[in-house]
């Protein structure tokens, strides 16, 4: 009775790891049709690709032929491109990749630290990439509707200053915040006018052990005035491993409604 009990046990934990494997590696384009009153009627819908927490992985063919089918309008990478150890060579492939979508913006991770970050910031320029380390870009239509994204720098290396970006984008406009960290959050005030954050960082917990994990799971949540999505993120930290938390990515639709 004891060896087909350990048998038994061993080929659980087999599976369980195989299966874990499989949600890291995962490659999930979430679509999310978001309606805002007060978005700008003259963009239409304006579609973003967003991407978060690509650590050690590359980002596959799948995911970007899935994307390229969707025709987007800005890519945006939410922080932790890559981290300690990950190559260059591999970080360009990723940024040829992202950047043959269309336009692409970036907002620092705390892991991006962790490595060259002034050889990354250079990469990032040479590749046509938009960093928002606390400030803004604006878009603006034929009738000069503005359309504005601001990114602060990392919370967790106490480098966001979110009072510089909401300077930089001046008044008025539809207001999306890109930090890594959802932390950020608190420091919104409804003053601001941010109608959307987009964050990742957490992994969704990236493993959940009964249900049970620090971070919540990825989601998207309102918060006063402000639509807050929280990404699972693509890539993993440590061990490739999920559980409860697959990888994802985003294709988001902004309109008006």
């Amino acid at each position: 009775m004891g060896f087909f009990f350990i048998i038994a046990i061993l080929l659980f934990v087999c599976f369980l790891i195989i299966y874990m494997i499989k949600e890291a590696f995962a490659n999930r384009v979430i679509q999310l049709q978001m309606n805002f009153a007060d978005f700008p009627e003259t963009f239409g819908d304006v579609k973003l690709f967003f991407i978060s927490d690509i650590h050690k992985r590359e980002v596959t063919d799948q995911i970007i032929e899935e994307v390229q089918k969707l025709k987007v309008d800005i890519v945006i990478i939410g922080g932790d491109l890559l981290e300690k150890g990950v190559s260059f060579e591999k970080v360009k492939k990723n940024l040829q990749k992202l950047t043959s979508l269309g336009d692409v913006l970036f907002v620092w991770g705390n892991n991006d630290y962790e490595v060259e970050y002034r050889y990354l910031d250079a990469l990032l320029l040479e590749y046509g990439v938009k960093i928002l380390d606390n400030t803004a870009v604006f878009f603006e239509s034929r009738k000069g509707e503005r359309l504005t994204f601001l990114g602060v720098d990392d919370i967790s290396q106490k480098r966001d200053r979110l009072d510089l970006a909401l300077a930089d984008a001046g008044e008025g406009g539809f207001k999306i915040l890109v930090s890594h960290n959802p932390q950020i959050i608190s420091q919104i005030e409804p003053e601001h006018q941010i109608r959307l954050v987009l964050s990742g960082h957490t992994h969704g917990g990236q493993i959940h052990i009964l249900g049970y994990s620090p971070y919540e799971k990825g989601k998207v949540k309102k918060i006063k005035d402000t639509t807050l999505l929280i990404s699972n993120g693509y890539g993993t930290t440590a061990l490739p491993f999920r559980l409860g938390a697959k990888s994802e990515t985003h294709l988001i639709t902004l309109s008006k409604g």
